[in-house]
């Protein structure tokens, strides 16, 4: 499941602070496979169910980094959207992310500063109202007018 209502992009021009958007997702077994080759982060506390199960965690979890990637996904596709520059993300992990976890991606618009074209920007996931990630997103908000 894959909440992609609000696609597309809003200038900086148009951005008010207490704006927010969001993205749920269901984390499956491939999407952690995936990430494990693409980021070649192969610890076994994502993929080995035996290696897992003797964890703090009593089994597999996503990689965090995985799940901040949802972050990532709002912040491109919706809030700013198309066109937005990451200038920096600050993260805190709270609580593990299982395989079958629908985790819900939210950004709110915290500041705007027009002249720069810098939104800062609250950051979390949530597994079923819980938090399991926060942290905040410096960006660079496209614009209406031409640089």
């Amino acid at each position: 499941m894959l909440d992609n209502f609000y696609r597309g992009t809003v200038c900086i021009e148009d951005l008010e602070v207490g704006m927010s958007r969001h993205v749920e997702k269901a984390i499956t077994d491939r999407d952690i496979e995936l990430f494990a080759e693409v980021s070649t982060d192969r610890n076994p506390v994502h993929l080995d169910d035996a290696y897992a199960q003797d964890t703090i965690f009593e089994g597999r979890i996503a990689h965090g980094m995985l799940t901040a990637g949802l972050v990532s996904a709002v912040i491109g596709e919706q809030l700013p959207g198309h066109g937005t520059i990451y200038l920096s993300q600050s993260l805190k992990f709270l609580a593990p992310v299982r395989p079958n976890d629908i985790v819900r991606a939210e950004v709110t618009i915290a500041q705007i500063d027009y002249s720069k074209r810098r939104v800062t920007l609250d950051c979390l996931c949530l597994i079923d109202g819980k938090p399991v990630l926060k942290g905040e997103a410096i960006v660079l908000a496209p614009s209406k007018k031409l640089d």
